[in-house]
């Protein structure tokens, strides 16, 4: 993991779907792209949106983190 680039908050924030194409999230200091995934089209999942942390928000889906084992992997939240 320490190969992958460190972004700030700010860096992921513009990852939303709408200030730049890319569709980044991030759980527990990993950077997922999940800009191919038709469930986050335009930057948002449900009540959910792109650019920011989801961690604290994982424990209200109806899904477990693994979820996150099929997008990439981009970098860390520093």
């Amino acid at each position: 993991m320490s190969e992958l680039p460190v972004y700030t908050k700010s860096q992921l924030a513009l990852r939303n779907g709408q200030d730049k194409p890319q569709i980044w999230v991030a759980f527990e200091g990993i950077i997922y792209d999940v800009t191919e995934s038709r469930l986050w089209r335009n930057g948002k999942h449900y009540e959910h949106w792109a650019g920011q942390d989801l961690t604290p928000e994982l424990a209200d889906a109806p899904h477990t983190q693994t979820v996150f084992e099929k997008f990439e992997k981009v970098g860390r939240l520093g």
